[in-house]
């Protein structure tokens, strides 16, 4: 019995490595690698070995036979994608690691974060090199993006942070927690102790939604909702009082504004033994949600979500899911090719929602297309909303339309990208000096994006230290160690990334 890859694929391509028979697709190299939601299995092909369920950091993958109700789709999709193609795929060249030549030093790296595209980074580092790497997070607690960005009820996807964890503790890494460069140590303190310094801080600033009032209490945006419910130590733990809310609005329609649906919507009982916060799972037990709305500016075809997101919404026990009847909406849907975006909604009512008037009983979600925020009502506190399709009956407004970089002191900064000019991950007129994830490429692709983005650019310091390009630092570890007892801490053995 073949088998299928499941919702939580992160789709860094480690099962497609292990892979004896060549038939998991797209690989790296192939067109659609890197644009489906998910990897696909060829069910033709698979020999059930299991490698690749071995090999999955997230737990997304399964025999087919015991794919049941909702995950049986994942089966039916992977035939689906594979109808057409040949059953007996070119192989891709196989990819050669880069290494050092003999003889050259083992270089110093510092690495400044300790979330996904970090931990790529370190990881390639340490099986292509013997290099002593140093890892800098302002925050308490290890994980960025693993630990304080992943929704509590994908526990599958914040299984991959197990593994991170276990490279925290590798005898040639140091963890320095509660250190913050720019603040703690300048880049400079960093370059003079280190033969590189690898920046991995991620997108951590919202978009701001532009919109009078959204200043409001009752009005924030989606980073600060998530880093809410994740227990984030930045943020407190009475910012969010859904007391009185009967009807929230989530502003976008990309996978963060689904998974804030799934937590407002989705009932406490269904997170209770997750990673969620105790305030956060304490609040929604209180809460009075009845509705989630979520507005779209654009319409269903363009809608950012990934078919997974939108399938575990569909399938929310309890929770009635409707599209508006906005104009324009029934007729995007009803005209969609199959394999276009829209058609994911064929199978979802279309229904005239009244969202002036307070919820209807029972719990229900509504997509809401060719509807933008226009104002944020209220005195005190928001207690409705303006949107061009009309006003909204509302007592919570969530911001979900995008993260941005915030500018690194010392580094350039590209103000219109919100990221760190670079060539193949080296920073410009900085030797020495890279980049990976977010702050690299912009806030784009999930978890799983950031190895081959880590991998490029520790190819780029490889070939850098190879060719005798990276400046030698005149300070050494033993200074960096007396450095850095004056700013921050060690890690303790074990550092949690949940």
């Amino acid at each position: 019995m073949a088998y299928a890859i499941t919702q939580t694929c992160c789709t860094d391509a480690s099962c497609i490595a292990v892979c004896p028979v060549n038939c998991i697709h797209p690989a790296p190299g192939e067109p659609d690698f890197g644009t489906t939601e998910v990897l696909y299995i060829d069910p033709r092909t698979c020999i059930d070995c299991g490698a690749c369920a071995d090999a999955c950091p997230v737990d997304a993958v399964s025999p087919v036979d015991v794919l049941s109700g909702a995950d049986a789709v994942y089966a039916e999709r992977g035939a689906r994608y594979y109808a057409g193609r040949t059953a007996d795929p070119v192989w891709s060249a196989p990819l050669i690691p880069r290494s050092l030549p003999a003889g050259t030093p083992a270089p110093r790296v510092a690495v400044v974060g300790t979330g996904p595209a970090a931990c790529y980074a370190v990881q390639a580092l340490l099986h292509a090199t013997d290099a002593e790497v140093t890892m800098i997070d302002r925050l308490p607690v290890p994980g960025g993006l693993v630990r304080f960005g992943v929704a509590p009820d994908h526990t599958s996807t914040k299984r991959i942070g197990e593994s991170f964890a276990a490279l925290l503790r590798h005898p040639r890494v140091r963890v320095h927690l509660g250190v913050e460069v720019g603040v703690d140590l300048s880049h400079a303190d960093l370059a003079r102790h280190h033969h590189a310094v690898v920046y991995a801080v991620g997108a951590a600033a919202a978009r701001p939604l532009g919109i009078p009032g959204e200043d409001l209490p009752g009005s924030l945006s989606a980073t600060r909702f998530v880093a809410w419910y994740n227990d984030h130590p930045e943020v407190p733990g009475g910012l969010v009082d859904l007391s009185d809310v009967r009807r929230a609005v989530v502003v976008g329609n990309g996978n963060v504004a689904l998974d804030t649906v799934r937590v407002l919507a989705g009932g406490p009982d269904r997170l209770a033994g997750t990673g969620i916060a105790g305030h956060a799972l304490a609040a929604l037990r209180s809460g009075a949600v009845r509705e989630v709305v979520v507005l779209g500016r654009r319409g269903p075809q363009d809608a950012a979500y990934t078919w997974p997101e939108l399938h575990a919404l569909k399938h929310l026990p309890g929770v009635r899911l409707v599209v508006a009847d906005t104009p324009g909406t029934r007729a995007a849907i009803s005209s969609a090719a199959p394999d276009d975006h829209a058609a994911l909604l064929s199978d979802v009512p279309i229904e005239a929602v009244d969202l002036a008037a307070p919820p209807p009983p029972g719990r229900r979600i509504v997509l809401n297309f060719f509807s933008s925020p226009v104002e944020v009502l209220g005195n005190g506190r928001m207690s409705a909303l303006r949107t061009t399709t009309g006003p909204v009956d509302a007592q919570l407004l969530i911001g979900a339309i995008g993260y941005r970089g915030t500018p690194l002191p010392d580094l350039p900064f590209d103000s219109a990208t919100a990221t760190v000019p670079h060539e193949r991950g080296r920073v410009a007129q900085l030797p020495g000096t890279y980049v990976v994830g977010w702050i690299k490429r912009g806030p784009s692709g999930g978890i799983g994006a950031n190895r081959l983005c880590a991998q490029e650019t520790v190819d780029a310091l490889l070939d850098d230290a190879a060719a005798g390009r990276l400046p030698t630092p005149p300070a050494t570890a033993r200074d960096f160690a007396r450095l850095i007892r004056n700013v921050g801490r060690d890690a303790p053995a074990g550092p949690a990334i949940r």
